[in-house]
């Protein structure tokens, strides 16, 4: 290996706070990091982003890699920028043509307001095919359940991204639309045989994965693939299917180590080694400075006790070389009019997104309205927090008479509790997970689902989607109950409520 070469190279960090301080920098010095990834609590003003990255730069070298999932939608870390349309709202748009438009060119705006700050790798766009209505963590991060449709929409994100200089990272690979556990909590198990996953989760894949820049890997078993190892860690899966089979020669970077799917099992250090045995470029050590220290230091050790070959690692080396080559992190102008016309596609494609199902219309003007929802939805560490109850009121603006009910936990209230005055009720999702089988017994005049599409499935009633709640989205809902916007959106999941 070349003289420069380091382990450090290799391994993907965290960081705390706003601004660099001399002791983050001096670790990343120390143990030779060239790669960060960027979350919500490292995101200050603009003009406090745009410092950090700098002083990033300087530290982490000219092949610097600033990373952040910008997915759009609830996955939106940088909530200054324009908030781009979530992935299935851009589904949700009938015409394939007219949503791989809007796709193409949601992914060269969230790029421009990336590169803007010296941010040059986004560790998006979701490539996950979501056929299964229970998955807790993808839903309307997807394009849909369609495969060869999504791989059409990702696709022409993906060249949005790349036209403005920002790489991209497909995610997450070999799938995890159809999985009923959150690996961030659990580890998962997808037990198909690789002809089932060939006619469903890798179609889009195995479309988009050669001349993708670079994927990211799944917390999760395939036990017909391997038995043993989750994707993340296994040589079958990464070497064998993605490299070998599918043809990717970009950059593999996993998921987050510090996941529970990996992290209980394997801690940073061994999970840094076995991924790279696997096939991996990079291991996500996100977590304490002593775990990411610790994961640098097993490669080391790797690499001295030969169960880590110097020409793997220095083929690993390259690959990064050439994705920080192709997306320097040099951050370009971003023009107040460029800005605002990215503005206005974001709130254009959550209005052409909106879907009324089951013959959901706006409650008569006039009409006295009980309104139900959460009073707060905390961020879950993956998605950003959800629209807080207060925050419901305003979309019911032109309605005088309306009566909030916040609660503490919509999926366990008892509707049995609800007073009997007349009032035409609204139920309003304004959290994540699925409701309980009693829900099947709740029957309001009206149900906004905000965040998860499923929702819809559980209760019986009228249901407007909306897909996200960005700012975009709340005011096509807004439009919609004043009756200025119709809901001309198509589901690109199966989802029809059961009206009883």
């Amino acid at each position: 290996m070349h003289a420069e070469f380091h382990p450090g190279h290799l391994v993907m960090v965290d960081i705390e706070g706003t601004s660099l301080s001399e002791e983050t920098a001096a670790f990343l010095r120390r143990h030779r990091i060239r790669a960060v990834c960027l979350f919500r609590r490292n995101l200050g003003t603009e003009a406090e982003v745009r410092k950090l990255c700098a002083e990033l730069r300087e530290v982490l070298g000219p092949r610097a890699l600033i990373a952040i999932d910008q997915e759009g939608g609830s996955v939106n870390r940088f909530t200054a920028l324009p908030h781009a349309t979530g992935a299935m709202a851009i589904g949700a748009i009938a015409d394939t043509d007219q949503a791989e438009a809007l796709a193409e060119a949601t992914g060269a705006a969230v790029a421009r307001g990336l590169i803007s700050l010296g941010i040059n790798w986004n560790l998006a766009p979701v490539l996950d095919v979501n056929n299964n209505p229970a998955n807790p963590v993808i839903g309307e991060r997807s394009f849909g359940s369609d495969p060869h449709r999504v791989a059409r929409l990702t696709a022409a994100w993906m060249r949005g991204s790349l036209s403005e200089g920002v790489a991209c990272c497909l995610k997450h690979f070999p799938g995890h639309g159809d999985t009923h556990v959150d690996s961030h909590h659990a580890l998962p198990t997808v037990d198909k045989s690789l002809a089932e996953l060939e006619a469903l989760e890798l179609i889009p894949f195995r479309a988009l994965t050669p001349h993708a820049p670079s994927v990211m890997t799944a917390h999760i078993v395939y036990p017909q693939l391997d038995a043993q190892h989750p994707a993340t860690l296994s040589h079958r899966i990464l070497t064998g299917l993605l490299r070998q089979d599918m043809g990717h020669g970009g950059v593999v970077l996993t998921d987050a180590l510090m996941m529970k799917a990996i992290h209980e099992r394997y801690g940073h250090a061994r999970a840094a080694v076995l991924t790279l045995q696997a096939g991996a470029d990079m291991p996500l050590a996100q977590g304490l400075p002593q775990e990411q220290a610790a994961a640098v230091q097993a490669i080391e050790l790797a690499l001295r006790e030969d169960e880590l070959l110097p020409e793997q690692l220095q083929r690993s080396a390259a690959r990064l070389d050439a994705l920080a080559a192709r997306f320097p992190a040099t951050p370009r102008p971003y023009a107040p009019e460029q800005r605002a016309a990215d503005e206005a596609l974001a709130r254009d494609g959550w209005r052409r997104g909106l879907t009324a199902l089951a013959g959901a219309l706006p409650p008569a003007t006039g009409t006295r309205l009980r309104v139900l929802t959460q009073a707060r939805v905390d961020c879950d560490g993956v998605s950003e927090a959800g629209l807080a109850g207060a925050a419901v009121r305003a979309l019911f603006a032109l309605d005088a008479d309306v009566a909030m009910l916040l609660v503490e936990d919509l999926p366990s209230f008892d509707f049995g509790t609800l007073p009997d005055d007349g009032r035409t009720l609204v139920l309003v999702s304004n959290h994540r997970k699925r409701y309980p089988a009693a829900a099947a017994t709740w029957q309001p005049a009206l149900h906004i689902a905000l965040w998860n599409p499923f929702q819809v499935l559980d209760v019986p009633a009228p249901s407007l989607v909306s897909w996200g709640h960005a700012e975009g989205a709340l005011e096509a809902v807004t439009d919609w109950l004043a009756g200025r916007l119709q809901a001309t959106g198509v589901p690109p999941v199966e989802l029809q409520p059961t009206i009883r």
